[in-house]
């Protein structure tokens, strides 16, 4: 029941008597009165009682906070973080602080992963020049909240892909990764002749190693399309906010990218210094399931995540 049960002369051992340390009574015939000793002991009894039943109570109070596990912890803090949440909603500054703070403690440990686990052994690639098999856990998934871990063995690529309406904390357990995202330029226009193609400004390009603190993207901020390449092997604890949803159209588009000039002519204001040719890119969605994407499910077993 996460508490543990002391026998009863330990437990009144920790609270003394009201009655320790005090002077006996003045008056000798209250002492020597067997009614007066009866009486006295029954309260005392009930008085004892009555503490160990409060110690009792504390430590039964105490111990789930201290034994509460990381993984559990981080569950709680989702429900808390994402109550009032919704498709573009972002939570407060607090409350992004306060998950934050719980994701940059996690350690592999906490969800049961270790870098000689299959899912991470270097493995060639497959023909089609598509990544090696990346292997995705789910923890946990609401309405309001989404939290997976994604394996990747040495080169695993997660390709260019998008978070719509959607905040995202991600948090690198262990390994190095290279990590480019992209923002919407606002207000730019589509691509001439290609509706399905954006101008987007470059957010991130960077590689990390852990530890390392979590990283956040917005719905509209932060590099909200990303791509994930492994240098070494990798897990990635991810928490979406709210989670993809296709009959919600909060599907996962994933993208091409190409040089401005690609989709531009010279007389194009993209071309004329308006924006900077190394911080922009024109990005252009791909079918519904690109050839390269290799990612499979697995179970997850880790701590247990809740109740």
């Amino acid at each position: 029941m996460g508490f543990e049960m002391k026998q009863e002369k330990d437990v009144l051992g920790l609270i003394p008597s009201k009655n320790q340390g005090k002077a006996s009574s003045s008056n000798p015939s209250s002492v020597k009165s067997p009614h007066n000793k009866n009486k006295k002991k029954k309260k005392n009894n009930n008085n004892n009682k009555k503490k160990m039943v409060m110690a009792w109570r504390q430590k039964k109070t105490d111990s789930p906070a201290e034994e509460i596990t990381a993984v559990r912890r981080l569950l709680l803090t989702c429900k808390e973080v994402f109550s009032n949440g919704g498709p573009g909603v972002v939570p407060s500054e607090d409350k992004i602080q306060q998950l934050r703070g719980v994701l940059d403690n996690m350690k592999p440990e906490d969800v049961g992963l270790a870098l000689t686990m299959p899912f991470f052994r270097p493995v060639p690639g497959p023909r089609n020049g598509s990544s090696p098999r990346i292997t995705y856990l789910p923890l946990h998934e609401c309405e309001q909240f989404s939290i997976a871990i994604f394996c990747l063995p040495p080169s695993g690529v997660i390709p260019l892909h998008n978070h719509p309406g959607m905040t995202v904390f991600s948090k690198l357990l262990f390994g190095t990764m290279h990590i480019k995202s992209y923002d919407w330029v606002v207000d730019a226009p589509f691509a001439v002749r290609d509706p399905k193609t954006r101008l987007a400004k470059l957010k991130m390009d960077s590689t990390l190693t852990a530890p390392c603190n979590a990283s956040i993207l917005y719905p509209e901020d932060g590099g909200n399309m990303h791509r994930f390449t492994a240098e070494t092997a990798c897990a990635v604890l991810d928490v979406l906010g709210p989670p993809y949803c296709n009959p919600e159209g909060r599907h996962c588009t994933y993208f091409l990218e190409f040089p401005l000039d690609k989709f531009s002519s010279e007389e194009d204001d993209v071309l004329r210094g308006q924006v900077e040719r190394e911080c922009h890119a024109w990005l252009q969605e791909r079918d519904d399931n690109p050839d390269d994407v290799n990612v499979v499910g697995a179970l997850y077993g880790g701590p247990k995540v809740e109740d």
